[in-house]
């Protein structure tokens, strides 16, 4: 690259710095490639970054609140990532003001909504439209067998799923909080499974009352052992909650996220009846 953008990192889903999940926002990347992206992504080392460009022709939006973005992983790039988002949103927020704004994602398009609250921004994302598919029998057997779980540590009431709102995430629901937070996976055997089926992490989770979740993401496909708060894979998980009736049509989840490795974060999920998409809202901060 011939000029160095300014790089920003941020963390989202949660207003310190200290929790959350960080990623690199650059605000302005007109003038990098696809290398010159993954070589900033791999330096920072964050699960994701995220490059914003100008919109694509035909992208709804007001002028100079419409923007092409894409997401980088240390080793690729991937379709779409909701902490990523919430981090640019907040950050294009402090800059041009709170209000609306939309992504252009390999995904689809992404409507944001920047809100102040107390002072601080929030912003919240629409997904594109979600889907739930079933998962095939041996392919489960590989997963819990790549996290050493076993079968009989699942929740029977929430039963193995991929759901897909940006990209695709095995849904695996852990039937106590200790199983949850003991995690030590087959990285090798995990990461094989996941680029077989395409998935962008496994959602492990454990309901802890009728809306409220604890979750963890291990993401080896992205090069990390786990991500700290996962908007896409909130997103995906809404609607998993909501397709198989374990919540009303119309409803709010609270996710808690990232606590089991020393960063916690809250993801908001909303359910709105009639409209399959699901929002998913968080704070941001930057870090210094």
């Amino acid at each position: 690259m011939t000029t160095r953008p300014e790089i920003l990192r941020y963390t989202a889903f949660s207003s310190d710095p200290e929790g959350g999940n960080p990623a690199g926002v650059v605000l302005d990347a007109s003038r990098l490639d696809d290398a010159d992206m993954l070589a900033i992504a791999a330096q920072l080392g964050y699960s994701e970054s995220a490059f914003l460009s100008a919109p694509p022709e035909g992208l709804d939006g007001v002028p100079g609140r419409a923007f092409t973005i894409r997401y980088f992983s240390p080793k690729a790039e991937v379709p779409f990532c909701g902490h990523a988002t919430v981090a640019t949103a907040v950050a294009l927020g402090e800059r041009i003001g709170a209000g609306d704004l939309v992504f252009a994602t390999r995904a689809g398009t992404v409507p944001v909504t920047v809100t102040e609250e107390d002072g601080a921004l929030r912003a919240t994302l629409t997904t594109v439209e979600p889907r739930v598919e079933d998962v095939a029998e041996a392919d489960l057997t590989e997963a819990l067998a790549a996290l050493r779980w076993p079968a009989a540590d699942l929740d029977p009431a929430l039963p193995p799923r991929i759901a897909f709102a940006g990209a695709r995430h095995l849904v695996l629901a852990a039937a106590t909080r200790e199983r949850l937070a003991d995690l030590a996976y087959d990285f090798d055997r995990l990461d094989a499974l996941m680029r077989r089926l395409d998935l962008t992490t496994v959602q492990l989770v454990w309901r802890a009352s009728e809306f409220v979740f604890h979750v963890r993401d291990p993401f080896p496909v992205g090069g990390v052992v786990e991500d700290p708060a996962t908007g896409a894979a909130a997103g995906a998980f809404g609607a998993y909650a909501r397709e198989l009736g374990l919540v009303p049509d119309s409803a709010i989840l609270t996710l808690h996220q990232g606590d089991d490795m020393g960063r916690p974060g809250v993801l908001t999920v909303e359910l709105r009846e009639g409209d399959k998409r699901v929002r998913v809202s968080g704070a941001a901060a930057r870090i210094a």
